[in-house]
C-alpha cells in the first residue's frame, strides 16, 4: 500500500519511515517539505501520491514554546490534523494520527492509569492544541485511529535520554537534578513504529493508547539509562516545584493500552527492556553524538 508519513523529520516519523517501508511504498516528508496546515499543498501531495494510509507524526512538540508561540502551536497541532483529515476523507484514505498523554491533567493517584474512555482536561497550550487536533479528526473522518503515546525517545532527534547522557559526559562529578514526582512510561519510537505497523493490517478505529508497559519517574528512567550506557554520573531527585517550567506537566502520565490488549494487538513491552535495548544497540552512536 501507499503510505504518506508527515512529520518525518522527527524521531517517530523517522522510525515509522524505516519500519513501514519494509512491506509498503512509503512517502515521508518533514515540515520543511510539507506544511500540514496548508490545504492546497496537502491536496497536491495527495493527488500525486494517492495514499491508502496517512500516518500523521507532525506536531509542534516544544511544550514550553507552545505557551508563547500559540499561533504556530495551534496551526500545527489543531488546524493541521483537520486539514489532513479532510484530505483523507476526500481521497478515501485511512488516517493514523499521533496524539499525547498531555490531553489529561494527571491528577489521578499513581499508579492508576488513564484509559481511552476517561475525561480529558489538558493543563497546557500543547495539551489543549493536541486535544483540539483530535476533535478536528473525529469531526471530519470516520476511518481514523488516534494513537495517544507519551515520553518518546529514539535515535533520531533530541530527547530526554540524550540530554541526560550529554549532561553526564560534560561533567561526571556534577550532580544532575531530575524530577522524581512525575510518572509515565518511557516509550521507544522504534517499538511504537512496529506497533503502528501491526495496526496497519487491522480495521480498528477510534482512540487507542500505546506506551511502554510499566511506569517510573523521570529520575528512575534517567538512572536506568545512564547505568545501561555504563557512564559515570551523579544524580539527585527533585520535585516539580523545584524545576519550574512555563507549561504545566501532568504528574501522572501513565496510560493503559486497554484497546490494544482487548483486541490482542499490544506489541509494547516493559519500558526497562526497551531502554536497555536502546542503550545496547546505539551505545557508540549515542556517545559520539553526546560528546560532539
Amino acid at each position: 500500500m501507499n503510505i504518506l508519513i508527515t512529520g518525518a523529520g522527527g524521531q517517530l516519523g523517522r522510525d515509522c519511515a524505516r519500519v513501514l517501508a519494509t512491506k509498503n511504498t512509503v512517502y515521508a516528508f518533514g515540515s520543511k517539505d510539507l506544511d500540514i496546515s496548508d490545504h492546497d499543498q496537502v491536496r497536491r501531495y495527495f493527488q500525486e501520491i494517492r495514499p491508502d494510509v496517512v500516518v500523521n507524526c507532525a506536531a509542534y512538540t516544544a511544550v514550553d514554546g507552545c505557551e508563547t508561540d500559540k499561533e504556530n502551536c495551534w496551526r500545527v497541532n489543531a488546524r493541521g490534523p483537520g486539514v489532513i483529515a479532510s484530505s483523507c476523507s476526500e481521497a478515501g484514505a485511512r488516517l493514523i494520527h499521533i496524539s499525547t498523554d498531555y490531553v489529561f491533567d494527571g491528577r489521578k493517584a499513581v499508579p492508576e492509569p488513564y484509559r481511552e474512555t476517561e475525561p480529558v482536561h489538558p493543563l497546557s497550550q500543547y495539551g489543549a492544541s493536541k486535544l483540539a487536533g483530535e476533535e478536528e479528526i473525529r469531526n471530519r473522518i470516520t476511518d481514523h485511529l488516534i494513537l495517544r503515546t507519551a515520553w518518546l525517545y529514539g535515535i533520531g532527534g533530541r530527547n530526554f535520554l540524550k540530554t541526560m547522557l550529554r549532561l553526564a559526559l560534560s561533567d561526571p562529578r556534577r550532580p544532575i537534578r531530575v524530577v522524581n514526582d512525575q510518572y509515565g512510561s518511557l516509550t521507544w519510537t522504534h517499538r511504537l513504529a512496529h506497533q503502528i505497523n501491526t495496526l496497519l493490517a487491522k480495521d480498528m478505529t477510534g482512540t487507542v493508547h500505546a506506551t511502554a508497559e510499566g511506569h517510573a519517574t523521570w529520575y528512575d528512567g534517567a538512572r536506568l539509562f545512564l547505568e545501561a550506557m555504563k557512564v559515570p554520573f551523579v544524580m539527585e531527585p527533585c520535585a516539580t516545584e523545584e524545576y519550574p517550567t512555563p507549561a504545566r506537566r501532568p504528574a501522572n502520565s501513565i496510560l493503559e493500552n486497554g484497546q490494544l490488549k482487548k483486541y490482542g494487538m499490544n506489541r509494547m513491552v516493559p519500558w526497562q527492556e526497551d531502554v536497555a535495548a536502546f542503550a545496547n544497540q546505539f551505545r557508540a552512536q549515542l556517545l559520539a553524538e553526546a560528546a560532539g
